[in-house]
């Protein structure tokens, strides 16, 4: 009998080296491009939205450049959001064992893995994080393409400018505050979560520690620790 499994999640799981699949190739190029779309629109947007940042402009071309440049990589974003939807949106639906997870926050702050609750593939935070950057693109969308075709706006309905610019600078430090967030607890916070998005596995260890419920899912183990 082989020792990998195919499992129902499309995760796989390789008992000779003790490695779980966590993120399809499919997976990881679509994080990480879209990723690379979001930086270049968080570079341009802090080089336009304040002088003091306006020296950020030069890492990518000038001003000119980006400013041509900076709405077609936000589509290219949201583009990237979409897909990434249809990819993880039932994995991303809040449970109540999510809601157990974030009364317990406080240990996952604290790096106290082992007094949390079970969580399946993604914990409540990661959750938070998706959400938030799904519906900030749908705003940052929104009055993005406000901003980007201004002139179509009469002079009559200048508030509709004043709201594009207000909603665009709140969803975007928003977004810009999640990143932050969701890149120090991949890399410094959580080992194994900044690898396991590059390589594409984790170790059935770290599985068992982080993503009990998953860990679950795809192996089929339901023993319980005493």
């Amino acid at each position: 009998m082989s020792t990998t499994h195919v499992v129902s999640s499309r995760q796989t799981v390789d008992d000779r080296s003790g490695r779980i699949r966590r993120y399809t190739l499919s997976e990881r190029v679509h994080h990480w491009v879209g990723s690379l779309f979001y930086i270049y629109c968080l570079i341009t947007g802090l080089a336009f939205w304040s002088p003091y940042m306006y020296w950020m402009a030069a890492l990518v071309g000038g001003g000119p450049t980006a400013r041509f440049w900076h709405p077609w990589f936000g589509l290219a974003f949201t583009v990237s959001m979409v897909w990434m939807y249809a990819m993880w949106r039932r994995d991303m639906q809040i449970t109540e064992a999510d809601r157990r997870w974030s009364k317990a926050m406080e240990y996952y702050i604290k790096n106290e893995d082992e007094k949390l609750p079970p969580v399946g593939r993604f914990n409540y935070g990661q959750k938070l994080f998706f959400w938030l950057m799904f519906y900030g693109i749908i705003l940052l969308l929104i009055s993005g393409l406000g901003l980007w075709f201004v002139e179509g706006i009469p002079w009559s309905l200048r508030w509709l400018r004043y709201i594009a610019v207000t909603v665009h600078v709140i969803a975007a430090l928003a977004t810009i505050g999640g990143f932050i967030i969701h890149v120090y607890m991949g890399t410094a916070m959580v080992r194994g979560g900044f690898t396991s998005i590059i390589r594409g596995e984790v170790s059935t260890i770290w599985a068992k520690t982080h993503h009990r419920l998953w860990y679950e899912q795809v192996t089929g183990d339901r023993t319980r620790e005493k």
